[in-house]
């Protein structure tokens, strides 16, 4: 506050106090409909001499006072700072700022008379200045909606009682553009809760210390991880705010936090230690961005081509440099470097022409802004014409004092090699701007950041960018290594995670099986002539004495061989046995029944394989050796003559000569029987198998 605002409360300074807390208080409340919080952190009342000159000037007052506020910020950290005085300036002027500043080292403020005993009006003042900081511009006809009985629009061109307290929707299109275009780098870092003034209190939403997190008042707190009755963390979370917690939880290091939002500004990742995302931080002012074109300015890459896409939209692009210092060479209303501290227009000089109003060739009919008209100029040179546009807004007398005109060409934005647009002049990088000493420190492998601290590539370590690392800087956290370091770190996480599912497959695996050996034990199994007598489960073989297979009965020889069949696909009209129902983990298998007696006999399943299929019997081969021609000898017991399939005769066989039934047996029924071993192996045996595969 200035001594005079100081004097107008009586040098009071506890009362000057109370009234520019309540108005900052206000102005928090105004912002929070635009989704933004006004934190205090620091205030001064000058009782004693003033620290910049003021003036009834509000020109030059402006410029002394963001002179001032530029030097402090060396030292206390602000994003804005707003002057309140009790001095009345010329006119009706009751405040001024600059357009499109936020976050500027050296723009970012703006002055306040304070014109009315309420403290509701100064706050509806601050709040309207420093809306002009934030790319909002003076409300065309039909953005309020608000009555005037109500106190109408904060931005409105001119104030009064009862005083506004509302953002419109045009002033939020014009918040968001000014956002998306790179400005406000600096609205994304958290304020030093212990420089807050006021002090601590629980329910304020504001994170101080002391408190575990704060959601604000019981009525308003939405967050299920915050108890805010006592500002402390519900069982089990960790964390409640921030961008690096996630449902209750810290989010890993090296976690991406906060994007890159335009070519000057520059990643952060989560810590693992903290909720909130380090503070947000962008290159130096100065440093080169869109291929040499520009200089980055506050977070901002600042072009001529960008400026004119803001201001005629698609297809527009910059006049040539003969449109800027043939128009801008007038200084009037539609061509000047701006204004000087008695507020009239100043004329550009060749050099500086390039930082005056903006010229550009477009093809639309009128400028974007609902309030601003084109102003066409046309240049005739030796070789062509020239149409160069510029834009003016309409305004009376007072309020051209109180807004600075935004179709000039912003500040820091390249007019020349090495120079930059700064105050209405084209001056020098090096005078401006510390990029060049600063970068030197970084090697060549980073770049530096608002900080001064170099912001490495990936490959490189903090803080010199001279040591092999992940990249990133001391202020933005350590990103996610890339390369081989990801992959083994991304085997590791995933190792034992599969570990888990193998060891959960083989236990159902297992289940199964032993799910299987039970049921299969209950009964033993009958088999037909579809079975067969094939090979029994090697894990859970029926054993016989003397391990040896047990054969009962013969078949009879056929008077013909039987036709073949292709092995496993005999049709049998007796269907297998089931399963027995009821088989369940955990329950002792019943013991069998005796299966009642039947005709014909059960086979006990051989506990080795069945021995190969003999070869099938064929007619002698007349060119072979015929047998030797002698008398056989007599057979002591009459044998039943036999009669050979074809049409030989019956012959009687020697004595002694037992009947071989590997060479009688026929051999159908043999390969049918091995052969359907065989398919109960597989579809009987090893079903644990066939169900995983």
């Amino acid at each position: 506050a200035h001594f005079v605002q100081f004097q107008k409360n009586h040098f009071n300074i506890e009362a000057t106090r109370l009234k520019l807390v309540e108005a900052a208080n206000y102005v928090d409340k105004f912002y929070r409909s635009l989704n933004i919080r006004i934190a205090l952190v620091g205030l001064e009342i000058w009782s004693n001499w003033n620290k910049c000159d003021v003036t009834e000037n509000p020109y030059s007052t402006l410029k002394s006072f963001l002179a001032w506020s530029s030097k402090e910020r060396v030292h206390r950290k602000h994003d804005n700072a707003q002057l309140i005085t009790g001095v009345p300036f010329h006119g009706t002027t009751v405040g001024l700022a600059p357009v499109m500043a936020m976050c500027s080292d050296f723009q970012s403020g703006g002055v306040n008379m304070d014109h009315s005993d309420n403290a509701i009006g100064v706050a509806a003042t601050i709040a309207h200045e420093m809306g002009h900081n934030f790319g909002m511009n003076h409300d065309s006809v039909g953005c309020c909606t608000t009555p005037a009985e109500e106190g109408g629009c904060i931005m409105a061109s001119a104030t009064g009682h009862p005083f506004p307290k509302v953002f419109n929707q045009c002033n939020r299109k014009e918040l968001e553009k000014y956002l998306q275009s790179g400005g406000g780098m600096c609205l994304s870092n958290m304020p030093d809760t212990k420089k807050m003034y006021g002090g601590k209190k629980c329910g304020n939403g504001y994170l101080e210390e002391g408190e575990e997190c704060d959601c604000g008042e019981v009525e308003e707190c939405k967050n299920p991880c915050c108890n805010a009755s006592t500002c402390s963390l519900k069982l089990g979370a960790e964390c409640a705010h921030g961008s690096c917690c996630h449902q209750c939880k810290l989010m890993s290091p090296g976690t991406l936090c906060r994007e890159r939002s335009g070519l000057c500004d520059l990643p952060e990742y989560c810590t693992g230690e903290s909720p909130f995302c380090p503070a947000n931080s962008y290159q130096i002012d100065g440093a080169s961005c869109d291929g040499g074109k520009a200089y980055c300015y506050s977070g901002m890459c600042l072009t001529y081509t960008d400026q004119c896409l803001q201001l005629w939209g698609p297809g527009a692009r910059p006049a040539p440099d003969a449109c800027f210092e043939k128009v801008n060479a007038a200084g009037d209303i539609y061509g000047n470097c701006g204004k000087d501290i008695y507020g009239n227009y100043k004329k550009c000089e060749m050099r500086d022409a390039k930082c005056g109003k903006i010229q550009c060739q477009s093809s639309a009919s009128k400028p974007l802004q609902s309030n601003a008209v084109a102003i066409d100029t046309t240049i005739h040179t030796q070789r062509t014409q020239l149409r160069c546009r510029g834009t003016h807004v309409y305004r009376s007398e007072s309020e051209e004092k109180e807004m600075l005109d935004p179709g000039l060409v912003l500040t820091g934005t390249k007019c020349g090699s090495h120079h930059v647009c700064f105050e209405g002049r084209c001056q020098n990088t090096s005078i401006i701007f510390e990029s060049e000493s600063c970068s030197k420190k970084c090697h060549g492998h980073g770049v530096c950041n608002n900080n001064k601290n170099c912001h490495c590539n990936q490959g490189w370590a903090p803080p010199f960018c001279n040591k092999q690392g992940t990249g990133g800087s001391l202020d933005s956290g350590p990103p996610m290594p890339e390369g081989p370091s990801a992959v083994v770190i991304t085997l590791a996480i995933l190792a034992p995670i599969l570990l888990l599912i193998g060891i959960m497959f083989l236990f159902y695996y297992l289940k199964c099986w032993n799910r299987f050996a039970i049921c299969s034990l209950k009964k033993t199994p009958q088999f037909s002539d579809t079975s067969g007598t094939g090979h029994a489960n090697p894990a859970f073989k029926l054993k016989t004495p003397q391990q040896q297979r047990k054969v009962i009965g013969f078949p009879e020889i056929p008077s013909k061989p039987p036709p073949q069949q292709a092995p496993g696909l005999r049709i049998s009209p007796q269907q297998p046995p089931a399963l027995p129902t009821g088989c369940s983990m955990g329950q002792p298998p019943r013991a069998a029944q005796p299966a009642p007696a039947k005709d014909v006999p059960r086979r006990t399943p051989p506990s080795r394989p069945v021995p190969p299929a003999p070869k099938l019997p064929v007619s002698q081969d007349i060119s072979r050796p015929r047998p030797p021609q002698r008398a056989l000898p007599a057979n002591p017991i009459p044998a039943r003559p036999r009669a050979w399939p074809g049409n030989s005769s019956a012959v009687s066989l020697p004595p002694a000569h037992p009947r071989t039934p590997g060479r009688l047996q026929p051999a159908a029924e043999n390969t049918g029987v091995g052969t359907a071993g065989a398919v109960n192996v597989l579809k009987v045996g090893q079903p644990g198998s066939r169900g995983h595969s």
